[in-house]
């Protein structure tokens, strides 16, 4: 019996241990969730009207503007940037865009992956980690982009990814991260980043060419407006997910702590019970030994 009571009150001192760990780190990520929330609101629609822009420009032309970021052409090769955290300990978040990356990989490219022609770039290391894992092609050179997040070191990555569809190492880029909603919700998406998606017109839109007026030329101003947007949605996403990561690392660690608790409340009672059977025992053995004396 004391035996049972020494575990179990280890038991209770490490359950203690983990239950403040667990508070340490969801006060950190509220604490840096704050921070992150505020730079995507205010990136949000800013990258959106810019993307709205680039689709129009890029659905409006016609072929009389050469626009290679936006040239449609068979799929040979595809490059999937996934955007996952560095760290874990926040519920399924990586495995979900892992599981996104890989679906979205069989649902549209599974003759290329069958020829060995799809590859995934991991900003974050989960991302790159978890895909190796499942025997994919990767390319880690940015996964350390979360170190230092600032609009240049992602513009290194967006940059490659465009130079690299030029050349046509690859055919098309697909970025796949998690949008940020708030705290306890992200929602996982899959969209196409190379070639620039065109505008699908509704059913019953005017079929009105878009009137843009180009100061200066038309193919001086596209050649420098395109790269630039091109960056900012892919930094929009990377602050997305940077945000996403805190929310759910607060909200998993909130629940753990929610869990330890109830655990603790367990294993209290049982303590308590084992003492009393404990304290009974000797009771009862104190008193078989007076009366064994007094007979």
């Amino acid at each position: 019996m004391p035996g049972q009571l020494k575990e179990v009150r280890n038991r209770i001192k490490s359950v203690q241990s983990t239950q403040q760990i667990t508070k340490a780190m969801k006060m950190v990520s509220a604490a840096k969730l704050r921070k992150a929330q505020d730079a995507i609101i205010q990136m949000r629609p800013y990258a959106q009207k810019l993307q709205e822009m680039l689709s129009n420009i890029v659905s409006s032309s016609d072929g009389d503007v050469s626009m290679k970021l936006a040239a449609e052409r068979p799929v040979n090769k595809a490059l999937v940037i996934l955007v996952t955290s560095d760290r874990g300990l926040c519920g399924g978040y990586n495995a979900n865009l892992v599981k996104l990356a890989k679906q979205t990989i069989t649902d549209n490219y599974p003759e290329q992956n069958r020829k060995g022609n799809v590859m995934v770039w991991g900003i974050g290391k989960k991302g790159s980690e978890g895909m190796q894992r499942y025997g994919y092609k990767t390319n880690d050179t940015y996964k350390d982009t979360f170190l230092n997040l600032t609009f240049e070191n992602v513009q290194k990555a967006s940059a490659a990814a465009m130079e690299a569809f030029e050349k046509g190492e690859f055919d098309v880029v697909e970025l796949v991260y998690s949008q940020f909603k708030n705290a306890a919700t992200q929602f996982f998406k899959a969209e196409r980043f190379l070639p620039i998606p065109k505008v699908q017109p509704a059913a019953n839109a005017s079929k009105t060419k878009a009137d843009f007026i180009f100061e200066p030329g038309k193919e001086v101003l596209i050649a420098e407006l395109m790269p630039k947007i091109l960056n900012t949605q892919l930094y929009k996403a990377v602050l997305d997910a940077n945000a996403s990561e805190h929310g759910a690392r607060m909200t998993a660690m909130d629940k753990a702590t929610d869990n330890a608790q109830e655990l603790l409340r367990s294993l209290k009672i049982s303590y308590n019970r084992a003492r009393q059977a404990a304290i009974t025992t000797e009771l009862t053995e104190i008193v078989s030994g007076a009366a064994a004396l007094n007979g």
